[in-house]
């Protein structure tokens, strides 16, 4: 017979293993990112050269970090609100309650530096006077 407590540890599995794919978005959209961006320009500038080449690239990666940018901070927003930094915060990682308010802390933090990683990648389509 099946126990009341066998289905709360399944429970909570189910929603920590949950909170762990969630923790892999933020940079899986930066790796998305830095490939578009940078394979994009090499096949446009590739296939249409000095005169067109430079300008859609540009453009193409402004809206692919804004984008970026934009997913990057809905999902940082929502692990803010799985943190709930106001709160007091125990350091018993034992209770269920305090395990997800660290994966949402590490969500958030993993959020930002998916975010400047973002930056930092489109900051070359500024310089970018050619497409050599």
């Amino acid at each position: 017979m099946p126990d009341i407590r066998d289905h709360q540890d399944e429970a909570e599995f189910s929603q920590e293993s949950t909170a762990l794919w969630w923790i892999t978005l933020a940079p899986t959209t930066w790796a998305v990112h830095f490939f578009l961006a940078y394979a994009g320009t090499a096949i446009w500038c590739s296939k249409f050269g000095e005169t067109q080449g430079v300008t859609v690239a540009r453009l193409s990666i402004a809206g692919l970090t804004v984008l970026a940018l934009a997913i990057i901070g809905w999902l940082g927003w929502r692990s803010v609100r799985r943190w709930r930094p106001r709160d007091k915060q125990d350091g018993d990682l034992s209770r269920p309650e305090s395990r997800h308010r660290f994966l949402g802390h590490a969500a958030f933090l993993l959020c930002v530096i998916s975010a400047i990683g973002v930056v930092y990648v489109s900051m070359p389509a500024l310089f970018m006077g050619t497409c050599r």
